[in-house]
């Protein structure tokens, strides 16, 4: 079923290259739309059938390369199979605002659908080379898609930037999966096999460079500072479902690194270092708002927002690693919050990237500067961003506010003060966020010089359906969030229990 659920968008992609080249272009969206819907069935099934406290499930092996101990291995726990989800529904969002899009749109939907297999199967990989097969194509994919498909001769440079960094990152991430391998006995890339074995038990200074390298990997995948420089040029020069994708999904992939990775396989230099991992946290959750704040460009403006969001996973995670003055139960709180924060995320901030598409579609320009007014000539647009806006700062009723809830709950015990730095996050991103809806929807209407005479037209079908469907589900679980904590509390007691050990 996991292998079905991952190749199902690359078979597709295979057979869309099959199709004549003379079809419409919608044809193609329409396809990639039915493969998202069916692959979204498939997870939803799974769901169904998941018990929440059945550990490790639909674990798939065959052998691979086993003369390196590697392995085609794929499994989902309450860790993973959140974020399968919301891979699978940001995507199928995305393919449905899409239905607007003009351009090359046969190797535009083929690379979606591409992106869409290798981030799915990074969040099922069970193997750390796998792993990282599935890690370095999502880079090669997000490069294409800011190369080919973002604004002008910017975004060539965007992507390069955003690849080099990311790519150098990797190789980071790939020296600390040999060191894991050497250590272990016998030699295995193996993930449940270096969980329950615990190679680097007692390695000291070689188990602390390992870590390092790993952190560093994930660090700049995550963002997180002083690795995010990459990122507002990437979002601000791709399109608006790069951005969403990037925002939404590939992020993930370094925070979920975290808790998949570094956390159960190095359990004591996590301990170890977990001062040091908040410290990190707290710092991007502070500089990430604080340089927002400082935006006059909407679309820059929401990519940091993204480093301050980010950055509460990281404290958290911080400071499950810490043992001394807090318990179990709020170490497992703080992952249940980080895991929730990565899905209420990929939700909000995906939707915000592409309401970004819908301006600059309508305007031609991302700065706040050139709009005021714009309520009145767009209501449904500004009604729509307003919720987004909310939802983005953790207002109750969305999911942000259950995961930063938890969080900070889980925090609290053993990070006092960097905690309550932390929550002045809250108050920046407020503050940004009612200064970009003054700005740009009240006052008195002006528009941008490149506007014709006609006025900027409001939001279209596929765009309000993409959109408030992503807002409608964060909706859901800030209001009733029993569904996904049921899942993921029970991997979260099991990641803490692994940590302590």
């Amino acid at each position: 079923m996991l292998t079905a659920v991952t190749f199902l968008p690359l078979l597709v992609c295979a057979l869309l290259l099959l199709l004549p080249r003379r079809l419409p272009d919608r044809t193609y969206v329409w396809v990639w739309i039915a493969a998202g819907a069916a692959d979204l069935a498939l997870v939803a099934a799974l769901w169904a059938g998941f018990d929440a406290g059945g550990g490790m499930q639909y674990e798939r092996r065959a052998r691979w390369i086993p003369s390196a101990g590697v392995g085609y291995h794929l499994g989902v726990d309450g860790l993973s199979l959140p974020l399968v989800a919301l891979t699978c529904v940001l995507f199928l969002a995305v393919a449905v605002y899409s239905l607007r899009e003009v351009r090359r749109v046969r190797s535009y939907t083929c690379l979606f659908l591409f992106l869409q297999t290798v981030c799915v199967g990074l969040f099922v990989a069970l193997d750390l080379i796998l792993f990282f097969v599935f890690f370095d194509l999502s880079i090669v994919g997000m490069f294409f898609v800011i190369a080919g498909w973002g604004h002008g001769e910017r975004a060539h440079a965007a992507a390069l930037k955003f690849f080099l960094y990311t790519f150098t990152g990797s190789l980071a991430l790939l020296l600390g999966f040999i060191g894991l391998y050497l250590a272990a006995d016998p030699h295995t890339f193996d993930l449940t096999d270096l969980t329950r074995t615990n190679p680097l038990a007692g390695h000291g200074l070689y188990a602390g460079l390992v870590l390092l390298a790993i952190g560093v990997g994930l660090a700049v995948k995550t963002p997180t500072v002083p690795f995010h420089t990459w990122l507002p040029p990437a979002h601000t020069d791709a399109p608006a479902t790069g951005s969403a994708v990037l925002a939404g999904v590939l992020l993930k992939m370094g925070t979920y690194g975290f808790v998949r990775i570094a956390m159960p396989l190095l359990p004591g230099s996590w301990r170890r270092y977990a001062l040091a991992v908040v410290v990190v946290g707290t710092v991007s959750v502070v500089h990430g708002a604080l340089v927002a704040l400082a935006q006059t460009d909407f679309k820059r403006m929401i990519a940091y927002t993204s480093v301050n969001h980010m950055g509460y996973v990281v404290l958290a995670v911080g400071a499950a690693g810490i043992l001394a003055g807090t318990d179990a139960q709020a170490r497992s709180l703080a992952v249940t919050g980080a895991v929730t924060q990565m899905v209420s995320h990929g939700l909000i901030t995906g939707a915000l990237f592409l309401l970004t598409g819908v301006l600059y579609d309508r305007g031609g320009t991302y700065a706040m500067d050139a709009y005021s007014g714009l309520a009145a000539h767009t209501p449904r647009f500004a009604a729509v961003t307003a919720v987004a806006a909310f939802a983005s700062l953790g207002i109750p009723g969305f999911s942000g506010f259950i995961a930063e809830f938890q969080i900070f709950a889980g925090s609290l015990a053993s990070q006092t003060i960097a905690t309550a730095v932390a929550v002045t996050g809250i108050l920046l991103t407020a503050a940004l966020f009612l200064r970009a809806l003054r700005s740009v929807f009240l006052g008195v209407p002006r528009l941008p010089r490149t506007v014709a005479g006609a006025g900027i037209g409001d939001l279209r079908g596929a765009e309000t359906l993409s959109v408030v469907a992503l807002l409608a589900l964060a909706l859901v679980i800030g209001v009733a969030p029993r569904w996904l904590l049921d899942v993921v509390e029970p991997a979260s007691r099991t990641l803490t229990g692994l940590v302590a050990r």
